[in-house]
């Protein structure tokens, strides 16, 4: 019988806090820090993170760096002294001018990790920006055997960088360990395997699917499966923020609201503040943490990165944070919707053809 490891956890949903862990994190580091990231801003958090990777670089910890070039806000001479240290930096694939270019520029890297040894691995919802500071968030800390795992994913990432080619059929392979699942995407139209564990999350639950996502657009047959699920007696819960980031998405996603008013589907909408946290919680039994949004964009064109597991201890802190989330939404009023502005809903149709691109 396999014996399943004890490893010490916390859950983040609060930036500030979590960038005070991250930062001690670094500071503790002996050997190495490994940080894979959509958005490192070159603000007063992004300072406070270089600066302690060159506190480390000094001490020869090994420092690698993997930033998204769409996301990042960084150029390649803020990090000069952490070079010239020893530390490398590199930008995942810089914005090309092409006919496609916005298929292709599309395909980023999303991935949020922080891996310190082979000791203690983040992964979660957070990027390393001032603007989301007041932002709910959820990054899960774990101290112990992941790490290794996490690494060897970063490790491709690492090298492959400014990889272009776009496989039809290319795929990571899950990582499994005990109990534990690492699901990795990379870009392709036919192979996506997050979405693909949701699709399978979704079709064997029976009591209840809680999602918590800031971007919520699913395709037809995540649709499908959550009305479904639904109407089987599940209790379908979607959380979503009241305005997201990014205005565009939340005028294609409520052109479907309705359609989930009627299957029974219950959205619930963050009001605080803006909601970036990416969960889902299936039967109190099965949790899913890491970068993905629910939305065509992550599943079909971003390198993403999730977290499945069992463990008890962390399926009731997610369910501790659900209910805080949920405390702060209000529920979906279809009567107002059906009231939006005509010119909403244009837009909602407008934006249609366009929807595998946000």
């Amino acid at each position: 019988m396999t014996i399943k490891p004890n490893y010490k956890f916390k859950l983040f949903t609060q930036p500030p806090r979590l960038y005070e862990a991250m930062i001690e994190d670094i500071r503790g580091a002996k050997e190495s820090v490994c940080l894979e990231l959509y958005r490192f801003t070159q603000d007063k958090i992004g300072v406070m993170f270089r600066d302690a990777l060159i506190a480390k670089a000094k001490s020869k910890v090994k420092i690698r760096l993997l930033i998204d070039s769409w996301g990042g806000t960084t150029n390649a001479a803020f990090f000069d002294d952490l070079v010239s240290l020893g530390g490398e930096v590199r930008f995942f694939k810089k914005i090309s001018f092409s006919l496609d270019f916005f298929t292709r520029n599309h395909r980023r890297n999303h991935r949020k990790l922080l891996l310190i040894d082979d000791n203690i691995s983040y992964i979660g919802s957070a990027n390393i920006a001032a603007h989301s500071l007041h932002w709910r968030e959820l990054t899960l800390r774990i101290e112990g055997g992941l790490a290794p795992l996490f690494r060897r994913t970063f490790n491709k990432s690492f090298k492959n960088f400014n990889r272009y080619v776009f496989f039809k059929f290319s795929y990571n392979k899950t990582i499994f360990h005990h109990g534990y699942e690492i699901v990795q995407d990379s870009p392709s139209i036919y192979r996506q395997q997050i979405k693909k564990k949701l699709e399978n999350l979704i079709l064997k639950a029976k009591k209840s699917i809680i999602i918590e996502t800031p971007y919520f657009l699913p395709g037809y047959l995540l649709r499908k499966r959550l009305m479904d699920a639904a109407r089987r007696g599940v209790e379908v819960i979607i959380m979503t923020p009241w305005r997201s980031d990014v205005r565009s998405v939340d005028l294609l996603s409520s052109k479907y609201f309705g359609l989930y008013y009627k299957s029974d589907v219950k959205l619930l909408f963050y009001r605080p503040t803006n909601l970036h946290a990416k969960c889902i919680l299936i039967d109190d039994e099965v949790f899913g943490v890491g970068s993905s949004n629910f939305d065509y964009r992550s599943f079909r064109y971003q390198h993403e990165i999730m977290l499945f597991g069992r463990d008890e201890a962390i399926i009731s802190a997610v369910h501790h944070h659900l209910n805080e989330s949920l405390s702060g939404c209000s529920p979906f009023d279809y009567e107002h919707w059906m009231r939006r502005p005509k010119i909403e809903k244009i837009f909602g149709w407008m934006l249609l053809p366009f929807r595998h691109l946000f």
